[in-house]
């Protein structure tokens, strides 16, 4: 008899129900930070037609979208109709081009759903993965970018990060600097695609990815010098743009969001980053990542993209965004060990133990008792020795076992014994509730 391939698809995995407690966790944090920053909640279909999607994420983007076949008496044609959606952004500027009657002038939306690309699986890099947006619709403003930093990062303190760096740069610096450089205008699509390579390739590698795409030694070598900064980016990258004016213009707006920032949760935290490229081709102003040090490539990124909902609608309206990246997140905080004890250790307070047959209905009536009060109650279904019953609770990592044999029984009592300490401790049926309660506070607070 053969067995068919219990893995997951390549790039997709299962969530056990510890994952999915430490990733209601992380979600938990990120939605109440954004509803404090007032951003309203949104979900799109997991799929869009195809063409919603071809042609706004730049040549690499189209490679990496998911294309669902034409299906039924068209299935033969091998044609595709629709796709999986590839990012957040996309379905909100098609919403935004649809509803525009219906929302209010500054549309300030959260998105938390999968996505899916056909890319190749790597450490916290998946084919099926979860992102957290916040974008805001109507406003130029610098306000907008300024909220949206400060929001990622109140997400990332409150879930114990502390070492994390926001890169923040302007796409119309990076046109600047191709210019500057001696890249001519129909390469400068070709060269950010290799740009955005740099942290993952370094310079050599985008040397050669330059070379590749049509790129002279002299430009790149002119890009990479002014790409590596110095002490004081701002003051370079005044003296190396002094003459072009889009350019100026564009460091001008990025000193004003640092500026700006410096009253909210995001201060001290900003990196200008001559380098930062970002692949997707939609971005028109400012654009920033999240980088922690442990982690090849970013927690999260986004930016200004002023032209994409103009796609759908047929007029520029102006737009900005970030992207929190859910597994990433995890990934780090797991090696890290920064969940919560009681995230980690299991989601059951107490189990009600089986003294045997007779008993079955009264532990369910316990069960009830304890339910009531808030609390979450397993029960054990067989009347086994209590050690086995103990030690299915331990393995839930359960705090707390009920017992209500004879004695118990005949005076009116439940036992509770504290897996971690083995001691066993006696109360009143009445008082049981409160009694698990006011345990639990006690062993929050010891873990706190």
């Amino acid at each position: 008899m053969t067995t068919n391939n219990t893995q997951p698809a390549r790039g997709t995995r299962d969530f056990l129900p510890d994952d999915v407690r430490r990733r209601e966790f992380v979600v938990g944090v990120v939605r109440s930070v954004y509803e404090r920053y007032g951003f309203e909640p949104l979900e799109t279909p997991a799929f869009e037609n195809i063409e919603t999607l071809l042609g706004k994420y730049g040549e690499e983007g189209n490679q990496l979208i998911f294309k669902i076949l034409k299906r039924g008496e068209h299935e033969a044609s091998g044609q595709a109709d629709l796709a999986l959606r590839y990012d957040l952004t996309v379905p909100l500027a098609r919403v935004v081009a649809q509803y525009q009657a219906q929302l209010p002038k500054f549309f300030k939306r959260y998105q938390i759903q999968p996505v899916w690309r056909a890319d190749r699986p790597a450490r916290g890099r998946f084919r099926e993965f979860y992102q957290c947006d916040i974008d805001s619709v109507g406003s130029t403003s610098p306000v907008v970018e300024a909220e949206v930093l400060s929001a990622v990062s109140e997400v990332l303190a409150r879930l114990g990060f502390s070492d994390f760096v926001i890169r923040l740069n302007h796409r119309r610096v990076l046109s600047a600097l191709l210019d500057t450089s001696g890249v001519a205008e129909a390469l400068h699509g070709e060269a950010l695609v290799a740009l955005d390579k740099l942290d993952k390739i370094g310079p050599d590698g985008v040397t050669k990815e330059l070379a590749a795409r049509g790129i002279d030694a002299g430009a790149s070598a002119r890009l990479l010098k002014a790409f590596a900064g110095g002490d004081d980016v701002m003051a370079a990258l005044s003296t190396e743009l002094g003459s072009h004016e889009a350019g100026t213009l564009a460091v001008a707006e990025l000193a004003t969001i640092v500026s700006l920032s410096e009253s909210t949760a995001a201060a001290g935290r900003i990196r200008i980053d001559p380098s930062l490229a970002r692949g997707l081709s939609y971005y028109t102003g400012a654009i920033m990542e999240i980088a922690v040090p442990d982690l090849a490539g970013s927690l999260g990124g986004g930016g200004r993209y002023d032209n994409l909902v103009g796609m759908f609608l047929g007029r520029e309206v102006p737009a900005c965004g970030f992207s929190l990246g859910l597994e990433r997140i995890l990934v780090v905080m797991g090696e890290r060990n920064m969940f919560p004890p009681e995230i980690a250790h299991g989601a059951i307070d107490v189990t009600v133990t089986l003294w045997n047959d007779d008993a079955r209905g009264d532990a369910l009536a316990l069960a009830g008792e304890l339910r009531a009060a808030g609390l979450r109650v397993d029960v054990y279904p067989e009347s086994d020795k209590l050690g086995k019953q103990f030690k299915y609770a331990a393995s839930r990592h359960v705090p707390f076992v009920a017992i209500v044999g004879d004695d118990e029984q005949a005076k009116g009592e439940v036992a509770f014994k504290d897996l971690a300490s083995g001691e066993q401790q006696s109360v009143r049926r009445a008082d049981a509730p409160s009694f698990v309660a006011a345990r639990l506070r006690a062993l929050k607070g010891e873990h706190s």
